[in-house]
């Protein structure tokens, strides 16, 4: 085992399961959950942390500001308490309360936004918010995990090599899409690399990533009300979106079987059972999926029978009508 001195310094890049064990599903689960964050977004934040060292913007009066739905904001106090920086973290009313209390535990601010824009959803209301508060006061620095390359850049020098490495004969790569920094990395390198991999991309329905039509969305992570800079979906083979209902019923599914993953784990694997069935058709095939992160900050959500029942019917969980796979 490692011994490190700094909370950032710990992942375990090389765990995966094989959900045959399961969900009787081809298909292998990339799990990025387990560090001191809780989620792959340490990846992301280390990075952009270390960029903006580098270039000088970040001093002891420094505020690092932040707009994130969780994972990313959890991994950023973590981060910035360890190095000694002030750490705002503007989310919305989707944020799960476990998440609110850890970011509030390592010394993060995080303010909540409670009325979504008209028009561009939370996600826009908080970026308006988080331009005003830098605009007011120069102390402040947007990372911004939205446009910021070393977002992307992060996963092409870890999560698609380590990827590639495992998996030599890897055929199709299922990323799901929030900021699109996991899905651009992963899908840059493979591309890059001249690999006959073909990656598709896993979104929510309701998100516009991809050009859908908006809708309410009630599970954080995945999916967005503004089309992420980052995207270039030429790099993208497919498009996968997943209904809400159907991301609970997954989650719930692995739960059964003693792996308790979070919402965005369970819209990635709902996406890739969905589309392996439809275009691979029961042929062979070495298929892997990336999982953000695990369940724990989602009890009081997606695992909470009264939470699912008011906001997708009383039908939500019954499995009974659910072909399995």
């Amino acid at each position: 085992m490692p011994v490190i001195s700094v909370p950032e310094d710990f992942h375990t890049e090389d765990l995966y399961v094989d959900l045959r064990s399961v969900l009787d599903a081809p298909l292998y689960l990339k799990c990025e959950g387990f560090n001191f964050a809780g989620s792959i977004k340490l990846k992301a934040a280390r990075s952009m942390i270390a960029d903006a060292e580098r270039k000088g913007l970040l001093t002891r009066d420094s505020v690092i500001v932040e707009s994130s739905s969780g994972n990313l904001g959890v991994a950023l106090s973590m981060i910035a308490a360890s190095r000694g920086y002030s750490f705002l973290c503007v989310t919305d009313t989707r944020c799960n309360l476990n998440t609110r209390r850890l970011m509030e535990a390592m010394g993060a601010q995080v303010h909540t936004i409670t009325e979504p824009d008209p028009e561009s959803g939370f996600l826009g209301a908080r970026l308006d918010f988080v331009r005003k508060l830098c605009a007011s006061d120069s102390r402040h620095v947007w990372l911004n995990q939205y446009a910021n390359p070393c977002n992307w850049q992060a996963h092409y020098r870890s999560t698609a090599p380590a990827i590639a490495e495992r998996f030599p004969d890897l055929d199709v790569l299922f990323v799901g899409a929030g900021t699109t920094g996991t899905l651009m990395g992963c899908a840059r390198y493979f591309k890059d690399s001249g690999r006959p991999v073909t990656v598709v991309a896993v979104d929510s329905v309701g998100s516009v990533t991809f050009g859908g039509p908006p809708s309410p969305r009630m599970i954080p992570g995945l999916g967005s009300g503004v089309r992420p800079q980052l995207l270039d979906t030429s790099f993208v083979d497919d498009v996968v979106h997943v209904p809400e209902i159907d991301t609970i019923r997954v989650a719930h599914q692995l739960a059964a079987g003693g792996f308790l993953f979070g919402g965005s784990t369970g819209t990635v694997i709902s996406g890739a059972i969905g589309w392996l069935a439809e275009h691979r058709g029961g042929r062979p095939c070495t298929a892997v999926a990336v999982s953000p992160d695990l369940g724990e900050r989602y009890l009081d959500s997606i695992y909470q029978s009264n939470w699912v029942s008011e906001l997708y019917g009383a039908h939500a969980l019954d499995f009974s009508s659910v072909q399995a796979h």
